[in-house]
């Protein structure tokens, strides 16, 4: 009794001291890290979302988070593509096809995530396609066209984000003599190697600020550095499918995502980062369902592990939608016109589960005398074929085209189309500030700034055209194209000279560095900088 008496007399005096002293007492409260985890499906339209639940045979971690939709359409085509959708989720504006980052009057943008960055927050960004590719490259560079990927791989590294993880390590690297194949196991139309001679790959080895990895085993090795940058693939990575078989040393999206946070979380005001999973897209192009349930359940399996550090953390807001639509992919066909009512959901999931790989998966393995076709045709749920089929599939000049036709015609599925498609998208999101309802992908940027304590509006005017802004200063302005791959602006008064070159954060004064707050862009004949001082 004399000890809860004691106990009693204590609690009530600690009681009175916390009433007696201010709050402002030398005890300021420090706010509580905010993070946001934006997660981009893209090119995913829903039948195939509903096509890829069933075949996993229970729910998504998506349908626990469904909040609403967004409108994608761009600033002038009702079906936009990835680079014009991607801008305007970065930074707020409708714009042209192919714009990265740039309005529609070609002058650059800042994005949210610089914005965070700038604003003291740790950054990311993931992805299972070229870190160069549109979506990505709509939140860490500015360029005019989307192809420019030597462009936006040089702007990326000089961003000197925290996190970066996905493919495009041929954008690193200067040009060689050995052509780079592609995806498809051809020769690319635009080059995929460095044309101006610089090697970046050198320059964030170098850097003692990251650690630099080729494969998965480095995402858990590489804990000493600050930041870190992971090149798994010289263009896009496996699709999650044919991972394991052909590229098992290629990271999966969640064990990237995973990373990500691990490593920006410890930064004290919190981070953002953007993870893609690129490559429902590709395999939408390709009309290959196999291929999109692949990369959707892929992407949710990434959706589960931001999930499970929001649900510790308390204070991060997770969101996830999909660019745009792609392939008007639709469970029913032509087939089931009059049979719609009585089929059940194993006539479409059935076919699809005999595939051992996606179709650019099986048909990696065709030997150049096709003397295996039988064995690539089963590995992607195709046996049993009639004399006819056999006889399309051997002749044919496009296999994979065929390859899927005839697995979607077996599973009862449709196709409209090659390329994207218009419709409204899920909008799905968690935590603390998460939007709701039918959005504008416009706002979503603008969501993550008020969350985050900024406001994009202090940032509209934070390019400037160089040459007519040093002019009205004074200077004398032009622009060097000696070297036509590494332009310079060079301004000169008197005795000074600055040189800002292309795409770098710093600019020399008298031939000595100056770091800038924000990478040079060069785009439509205008050299753009921001002149902090």
């Amino acid at each position: 009794m004399k000890i809860f008496k004691s106990l009693l007399i204590v609690t009530i005096l600690l009681s009175l001291l916390a009433f007696s002293f201010p709050a402002t007492c030398g005890f300021a409260s420090v706010p509580p890290k905010k993070n946001v985890i934006f997660m981009i499906m893209d090119g995913t339209n829903s039948d195939i979302v509903t096509l890829s639940r069933w075949y996993k045979g229970s729910g998504l971690n998506l349908d626990n988070i469904l909040v609403g939709g967004v409108r994608t359409y761009s600033g002038e085509s009702a079906i936009t593509d990835s680079a014009a959708a991607g801008t305007a989720m970065a930074t707020g504006e409708k714009t042209r096809a192919d714009y990265i980052a740039m309005n529609a009057d070609g002058k650059p943008v800042l994005t949210v995530l610089e914005a965070a960055k700038l604003s003291g927050y740790a950054t990311g960004i993931v992805s299972t396609s070229p870190v160069q590719h549109a979506t990505p490259a709509a939140f860490t560079a500015h360029v005019l066209n989307r192809d420019e990927f030597g462009d936006i791989g040089e702007q990326q590294v000089y961003q000197n984000l925290d996190v970066i993880l996905g493919g495009g390590a041929a954008w690193l690297k200067p040009k060689s003599k050995n052509a780079v194949k592609n995806d498809d196991d051809m020769l690319k139309t635009k080059q995929t190697s460095r044309e101006d001679g610089e090697n970046l790959m050198n320059k964030i080895k170098s850097d003692p600020l990251y650690s630099f990895t080729a494969t998965r085993d480095g995402l858990s090795k590489n804990r000493g550095s600050e930041k870190l940058w992971g090149a798994f693939a010289e263009e896009d990575l496996a699709y999650d499918l044919d991972r394991k078989a052909l590229k098992p040393y290629e990271p999966t999206l969640a064990e990237m995502t995973k990373a990500a946070i691990e490593r920006l979380s410890v930064n004290e005001k919190g981070f953002f980062l953007m993870v893609e999973g690129s490559k429902v897209d590709w395999a939408a192009h390709k009309n290959d369902p196999v291929g999109m349930i692949s990369e959707v359940l892929s992407f949710d399996r990434a959706v589960g592990e931001a999930l499970k550090f929001a649900e510790r953390d308390g204070n991060t807001m997770v969101v996830a939608v999909t660019d745009h639509g792609n392939s008007g992919l639709t469970l029913g066909n032509r087939d089931t016109d009059k049979t719609y009512k009585r089929q059940p959901m194993e006539t479409f999931t059935g076919p699809l589960r005999k595939a051992q790989f996606t179709v650019k998966g099986a048909a990696s393995q065709l030997k150049d005398d096709r003397s295996n076709l039988k064995d690539v045709l089963k590995s992607y749920g195709l046996s049993g074929l009639s004399k006819k089929e056999y006889c399309v599939m051997k002749e044919a000049k496009d296999t994979e085209n065929e390859m899927v036709k005839l697995l979607a015609k077996r599973a009862n599925i449709g196709f409209s189309t090659h390329g994207h498609t218009g419709e409204d998208v899920f909008l799905y999101g968690y935590g603390p500030g998460k939007p709701a309802g039918l959005i504008e992908n416009t706002e979503i940027p603008s969501v993550f700034a008020r969350y985050l304590g900024f406001s994009l509006d202090s940032f509209s005017d934070w390019y400037v055209d160089g040459k007519e802004f040093f002019r009205e200063k004074g200077y004398k302005a032009l622009i060097d194209k000696r070297d036509p791959k590494n332009p310079v602006l060079v301004v000169t008064r008197g005795e000074e000279e600055l040189r800002f070159p292309e795409n770098k954060n710093f600019y020399l004064r008298n031939g000595e560095a100056v770091e800038l707050k924000s990478v040079n862009v060069h785009s439509g004949g205008t050299f753009y900088v921001h002149w902090g001082e």
